[in-house]
């Protein structure tokens, strides 16, 4: 009887020491695993755009999609089993955040009938393109306001999440919401050729707009888009003239906030960017025409601006219609004076910068188009950066930092003090994967 209970408990001890051995097995696994996975970049500095200084030396160490640990100061050790990037006198940046894109879109060739000629496979495929010119700019998050071609960003942003394609991280809008024959609807066309529904994002009264909000983020918006005034790039009646009603406009913002989703205007005239503003947007897309009046509303509502101020010779006036190119010719220059007087403000500034109505992968040039209309070119960095992730909501980017994610770039030169060194990115890394070197 003993000798049964002591052999009993020496299989039960040889049981118990055979689970602890595969522990102790599969931990060492997981740590070489863990070794393997873990990359440190060594740099000349690294940008702090918080304080809106260079760190030098830098040594970074990446553990799978995020930053394990940040280092200033020569001779950090790396961790066993690390793979080691040598940066040599390039500085390091969080990557950069454009709030306002269409990569689905290009002003070239037959533009203007493109949306009855094309599908939204087309769309995609034209937007893949476009994502990866974005991604090699440095421009790890973009929020793409408007697909133009119904859920061809949510497929993008699907696309990349899954690895199938290259490009940065996507808040889609899909389908802008707009009033009929409105700046978001398409027009110009015949009676019967694509009129717009709610799904569609043509909607007018509060019922039909609490629809196309509820259908959008039903199928995959992370942010809503509406079109609160007449645009430059559309040929309904004047530039800034407000489409939607107050009601209108109210309804939308609630509605997207009950889903937790914020909510962008498309607003150039003046009235059009104050209604917006008491509707409780989340920001204010271009704010061309602004008064005094409209920045004061700006700063009470503690409200963003994102202005679109394009590079100069990079917009394509002889594409445009008799009628566009009007519009074009007497908004931008007063969009200017607009951002310089909402600057000189103190207004809450995020950086956005159109891409699609000129070359996508320039963006990074709109830094020093801010400085030079009277932006600190840290100011400019952080509408960039910190500025784009608050309005975005997401706290997990736009500094570097120890667990925020490994959303870096690195560009020649101080950046504080030319932000044109932006414009020259040489490596980029997103979410620990590696897109390009040196």
């Amino acid at each position: 009887m003993f000798q049964g209970l002591l052999g009993e408990l020496t299989m039960k001890t040889r049981v118990v020491a055979g689970i602890a051995l595969f522990i102790i097995l599969t931990s060492s696994v997981t740590a070489i695993a863990r070794a393997d996975d873990v990359t440190v970049l060594r740099a000349a500095g690294y940008l702090n755009v918080v304080d809106g200084t260079i760190v030098r030396p830098a040594t970074l160490v990446i553990q799978g999609d995020r930053i394990r640990a940040v280092h200033s100061g020569a001779g950090t050790t790396a961790p066993a089993g690390a793979t080691e990037i040598d940066l040599a006198d390039l500085i390091l940046a969080p990557g950069l955040i454009d709030v306002h894109t269409h990569l689905t879109y290009e002003i070239s060739g037959d533009w203007t009938n493109r949306f009855v000629r094309e599908t939204e496979a087309d769309a995609a495929l034209r937007g893949a393109k476009n994502a990866r010119r974005t991604l090699l700019a440095g421009f790890t998050t973009i929020r793409e306001l408007g697909a133009f071609a119904g859920g061809a960003d949510v497929a993008l942003m699907h696309a990349i999440e899954r690895g199938d394609i290259i490009g940065p991280r996507i808040i889609p809008a899909r389908q802008s919401i707009s009033i009929t024959g409105g700046h978001c609807d398409t027009t110009g066309f015949a009676p019967g050729v694509l009129e717009g529904r709610p799904e569609d994002g043509t909607a007018d009264g509060v019922d039909e707009v609490l629809k196309a909000v509820r259908y959008q983020i039903k199928h995959g918006a992370k942010v809503i888009k509406i079109c609160a005034t007449a645009g430059v790039l559309s040929f309904e009646g004047p530039v800034g003239a407000p489409q939607y009603s107050m009601a209108e406009l109210e309804a939308a913002v609630a509605e997207a906030h009950r889903h937790g989703v914020k909510i962008a205007a498309h607003a150039h005239g003046t009235e059009g960017i104050k209604m917006a503003i008491r509707a409780g947007i989340d920001s204010v897309e271009h704010g061309s025409l602004l008064d005094d009046e409209a920045i004061e509303l700006l700063l009470e509502y503690d409200t963003y601006l994102v202005t679109n101020i394009y590079p100069p010779g990079v917009f394509n006036y002889d594409a445009l219609p008799p009628l566009l190119r009007a519009k074009a010719e007497y908004v931008f220059p007063r969009r200017e004076e607009s951002f310089r007087r909402a600057v000189a403000a103190g207004v809450k500034m995020a950086y956005g910068t159109d891409a699609g109505v000129y070359e996508h992968g320039l963006n990074a040039q709109q830094l020093a188009v801010r400085v030079g209309l009277g932006m600190a070119p840290a100011d400019a960095i952080r509408s960039a950066t910190t500025g784009a992730a608050d309005l975005l909501g997401v706290e997990d980017r736009g500094r570097i930092a120890a667990g925020l994610l490994a959303d870096l770039i690195a560009v020649a030169g101080d950046p504080l003090a030319d932000v044109k060194a932006f414009e020259d990115v040489r490596f980029v890394m997103k979410g620990g994967e590696i897109h390009l070197r040196p």
